[in-house]
């Protein structure tokens, strides 16, 4: 049976405003994410040939246009290493987690919500970066949520890619860190601890295969290793 393995990518660097959780900012990449989407085409080539893998030419992409960029930048990078043209797919699926009502306020605005609501309590102070903490705003989802959306679209999409792969092949998944590694975690993949310990490199890919039975395991690809200083971002 032939293996399959799938690349989450994170986005690379943003136009991303100050002060303002990350979810759904619709800002295009700056000169130096440019450079590192493509950077990322040589080392998905590298990390293919070493490994005897074939290149998916199906990309699936979140919507946001950070991942989308990303996605295109490293199809083109790859148009000579694949056997058909690369497509490009997108997914709400794969977006970073979402803050509702809330989505691009900055901290300072988001707080002020919360505080002049007299239906709410006040926010806890790691409210930005605590896995199961969900702002009490329509639309808005936790970080553990957010990953069981990515999970589940990366269990029926590489499934499906099992059902009829004939070669060992490495499919690309380019979203968003944060969602990425509370999928791992759900996955399996991760501890909880862990996924305030690592974070994920601009461009640059995790590998996790998908084994015979729904189990994964992670086969290729450094996680990034979180600094107690880092501020969060996506």
């Amino acid at each position: 049976m032939a293996r399959v393995i799938a690349a989450l990518i994170r986005h690379a660097d943003y136009q991303q405003l100050v002060d303002t959780p990350s979810a759904h900012q619709p800002f295009p990449l700056t000169r130096e994410g440019e450079a590192q989407a493509r950077n990322a085409a040589p080392v998905l080539a590298q990390l293919a040939d070493e490994n005897g893998w074939t290149i998916s030419p199906a990309i699936d992409s979140s919507q946001l246009l950070r991942a989308w960029q990303t996605a295109a930048i490293i199809a083109d990078g790859l148009a000579g290493h694949l056997a058909q043209t690369a497509r490009l797919h997108g997914f709400d699926e794969l977006a970073e987690r979402g803050l509702g009502s809330a989505n691009n306020l900055t901290i300072e605005q988001i707080e002020k919500v919360i505080r002049l609501d007299p239906r709410f309590d006040a926010l806890p102070a790691d409210w930005k970066s605590n896995s199961r903490f969900r702002l009490p705003l329509q639309g808005a989802e936790s970080l553990l949520q957010a990953g069981e959306r990515v999970a589940a679209h990366l269990v029926r999409r590489m499934d499906a890619l099992a059902q009829d792969a004939t070669v060992d092949t490495l499919k690309l998944f380019v979203g968003h860190g944060a969602a990425f590694r509370h999928a791992a975690f759900a996955l399996g993949v991760l501890n909880h601890e862990q996924i305030a310990q690592l974070s994920m490199h601009h461009a640059r890919p995790v590998c996790l295969e998908y084994l015979p039975g729904g189990q994964w395991r992670h086969v290729a690809g450094d996680w990034k290793v979180r600094a107690a200083k880092d501020r969060y971002t996506d």
